[in-house]
């Protein structure tokens, strides 16, 4: 439990993902059920030899948003970035504020992989004199904490967590810590990633990651479904301004819900197997963090990425640690929507949690044809569920290569 009694509220949202170009839209097509999923539009299987094909692309151009000069010095995941931290800071009410109190924490699991790959490609085939000038700062990990921070001013600090497929969330987690220990005001937190590359797309398909549905895509990705094979890569980024609640009250800003509480734990176990014991004391920590009780956890936004090992012990985690209190709770992957935004997807997912917090109702989980005899939860399957009119708290899941977990909890009051 945090020794600071400093509430923290969300005052910002923004996002661009394969369900939308910003939060309105994304809410819409996500209560909607939206699969996202689709065949590429290029001829890398024929070039390159990939057994997966298909993806959940972003769902517009940067260069329709950003600036053509701004946008050719950032990685896409940083244009990502960049568009979702402009949608929430004005979300926010653009608040005007000593920017010594301002941060900025954004995590990513990759970076800028399309950079490293295009620029490596322009030395084997033109020479080094020809390598993009701004390449380091493009690729480097921190850089869309480094631009956001530039483009707000920040100078609380600017901090860029890497841990992999949990990054997004440990960047809201980091964020929460900054304002509690008094060293922020506002942080403007979020994750973002843009890897829809064949490098990655064979790395993962290679470790039999990857659903192989090529004939179907845009049913592939279906968490609980017993007959589930695997993730489908997405892209994109999201962001939240997160504000102490002294601050936002101060300057009369719309508070959507409160970031409560936030557990980290490593496993010790395996590169890429996950551990029950190491996400149960994650969401353990988050729970105790943010005061609640078991009882009062209504929504589950679980990792669920639809992989065969994954799913289950992930939701075995929860009823671990809720000590089996988990008939209230209904879970919801909506990475069977969006696919897998790997270190965006945490904070996706956090603004899908303050979302159903703010709005009362659990987004779907499409592509359930046959539940899973194991899954020991409740899950909403293919349809939203209304959540209940009081106070409540959701549980946010994020979990990485490497043993990295993640849980954030978000409240309504």
């Amino acid at each position: 439990m945090s020794a600071s009694t400093t509430r923290v509220a969300v005052t910002g949202l923004g996002t661009v993902n394969p369900l939308g170009a910003d939060v309105a839209s994304t809410w819409d097509a996500a209560l909607a059920g939206t699969s996202t999923a689709r065949t590429l539009d290029n001829d890398w299987k024929e070039r390159y030899g990939l057994s997966v094909d298909f993806a959940c692309s972003v769902s517009l151009d940067p260069f329709d948003v950003l600036s053509r000069p701004e946008a050719k010095k950032l990685d896409p995941s940083g244009q990502f970035a960049m568009i979702a931290a402009r949608e929430a800071w004005a979300d926010a009410g653009t608040p005007e504020m000593d920017p010594t109190r301002l941060g900025v924490v954004v995590g990513t699991g990759i970076g800028g992989v399309w950079t490293i790959l295009d620029q490596w490609d322009v030395v084997k085939e033109r020479g080094a004199r020809r390598v993009n000038p701004f390449t380091v700062p493009m690729l480097m990990a921190n850089s869309s904490a480094a631009h956001i921070e530039l483009d707000l001013g920040a100078q609380a600090g600017a901090h860029t967590p890497v841990s992999a497929c949990a990054s997004g969330a440990e960047a809201v987690a980091g964020a929460l810590d900054m304002i509690r220990s008094g060293r922020a005001d506002v942080v403007v937190a979020g994750g973002t990633e843009s890897c829809i590359h064949p490098l990655p797309l064979a790395g993962f398909a290679n470790i039999r990651a990857l659903s192989t549905r090529t004939d179907d895509p845009e049913h592939a990705s279906r968490p609980y479904d017993k007959d589930r094979d695997g993730f489908v890569l997405g892209e994109g980024a999201a962001i939240l301004v997160l504000e102490s609640e002294e601050h936002a009250k101060a300057r009369g800003a719309r508070i959507y819900g409160y970031v409560a509480g936030r557990g980290m734990a490593s496993d010790a176990h395996h590169i890429s197997a996950p551990s029950v014991d190491g996400q149960s004391r994650a969401i353990r920590e988050a729970v105790q963090d943010a005061g609640v009780s078991a009882i009062d956890v209504a929504h589950v936004n679980a990792h669920g990425t639809s992989t065969p090992l994954g799913d289950i012990g992930e939701l075995n985690a929860v009823v671990k640690a809720l000590d089996g209190t988990t008939d209230q709770a209904v879970v919801s992957s909506t990475k069977s929507m969006t696919g897998h935004l790997l270190g965006g997807a945490g904070a996706l997912e956090t603004v899908f949690s303050v979302l159903a917090a703010h709005h009362r109702v659990a987004p779907p989980s499409i592509n359930i044809e046959n539940l899973d005899p194991d899954v020991p939860m409740r899950i909403a399957a293919n349809a939203p569920q209304n959540l209940p009119a009081g106070d409540f708290a959701v549980l946010n899941n994020a979990f990485g290569f490497g043993g990295h977990d993640v849980a954030v909890v978000v409240t309504t009051a």
